[in-house]
């Protein structure tokens, strides 16, 4: 099956993480050929590049120009006519809207890989108004939320296809990148890494480590760049408030990484307090297969994916809870290894790429026309 993916590709986060697997893993799935079209060029279509796939670029859209969207949809359609193609996915509600015209006149069958549960934006009204034949889902929680959303299409979900990186030997790792990022070598070190947005709970974070000032030995990283105007906002009040609590000279504003295994190698928890659900997150897998005990918020995806073996689920926002978890975790060596020896077979279990690619391959199958 030659399937194409749609994405705008302007941005780097967690659905631009899955491009780039499908297409750096797709030897392991021969019954399919991944191809992609993007609106924007940038670091998205660069690491697909990289890789050897093929990618479309159907030129720069802005919903407040209508001109970019009549020649995005001229661009599509051409693709459409010149290539061969079973089946379209697209990665999110704007690029059903910008596309929705070609995607209902003519083109393979539609699936709408859903990664977050839609609201009543604009764009989400947008891209209701062409109907997919499946709806894909990242999560049993995200297709609760799409049921009602699309009555007339087939819901389905599976857990996305994670790369799950082997790191370095945990003494190289730890000598490098904690040298880099000065920090002593017997620090318990706090990993969070994440987009700059506030629901991925940093602000709570902060205020339960503050409750911990007492507590030696402790150094928090917090991975993750400022990609819109808005996030450079937010990472710049993050700084003041982590002055504010008296935590600044414990606390490592790290930036965007492109080695974030290699970091949560040097680590010894990953904390991800979301204050409003995850859909899923794929950062929680790659913090299990590293090894690490993971703490996360009780709700959304983190739910399917966190147990007792290996992490600890805290109530969303109750900062007393969250750092009562992070004090036992940083005083506690022999729970850390246990909880963390526990990430690498359930990482595995719920998305080991081989076995994710092929419940793709077969899902996809559904839609195919003969």
């Amino acid at each position: 099956m030659r399937i194409l993916h749609l994405y705008s590709g302007n941005l780097f986060g967690g659905i631009e993480t899955l491009l780039v697997l499908l297409a750096r893993d797709r030897g392991l799935c021969p019954t399919m050929e991944p191809v992609f079209g993007l609106c924007f060029g940038g670091r998205l279509a660069d690491e697909i590049h990289e890789v050897g796939a093929t990618v479309f670029q159907l030129g720069a859209v802005r919903a407040s120009r209508p001109m970019t969207i009549l020649r995005a949809r001229r661009a599509l359609r051409r693709v459409i006519d010149a290539e061969r193609f079973d089946a379209v996915v697209s990665h999110s509600p704007w690029v059903s809207g910008v596309f929705g015209p070609v995607l209902r006149r003519g083109a393979p069958p539609l699936v709408q890989w859903l990664h977050n549960p839609l609201t009543d934006s604009w764009v989400d009204r947008w891209g209701l108004r062409t109907r997919p034949r499946m709806v894909l889902c990242n999560s049993r929680y995200t297709a609760a939320a799409a049921t009602s959303r699309f009555p007339q299409s087939t819901i389905e979900w599976m857990y996305y296809p994670v790369r799950l990186t082997v790191p370095r030997p945990a003494g190289e790792a730890r000598e490098a990148v904690r040298r880099e990022l000065a920090t002593p070598d017997d620090a318990v070190v706090i990993l969070q890494a994440s987009r700059m947005q506030s629901w991925k709970g940093h602000h709570a974070h902060l205020d339960a480590l503050a409750l911990l000032r007492e507590v030696p030995n402790w150094v928090l990283w917090v991975v993750g760049g400022a990609q819109r105007p808005f996030e450079t906002r937010y990472l710049a009040g993050l700084r003041a408030r982590a002055s504010d609590l008296g935590i600044a000279d414990r606390v490592r504003f790290v930036g965007e990484r492109g080695d974030v295994s290699q970091v949560m190698a040097a680590a010894d928890i990953y904390c991800q307090p979301n204050t409003e659900p995850e859909p899923f997150g794929i950062v929680f897998l790659e913090a299990l297969a590293a090894g690490l005990p993971v703490i996360a918020g009780d709700l959304g995806g983190p739910r399917e994916v966190v147990d007792s073996s290996c992490g600890v689920l805290v109530p969303s926002g109750d900062i007393e809870v969250l750092a009562s978890t992070l004090r036992g975790l940083i005083g506690d060596r022999a729970r850390r290894r246990q909880l963390g020896t526990q990430g690498p077979g359930r990482a595995r279990a719920l998305c080991d790429p081989a076995t994710q690619l092929g419940r793709l391959s077969d899902l996809l199958g559904q839609v195919v026309s003969p």
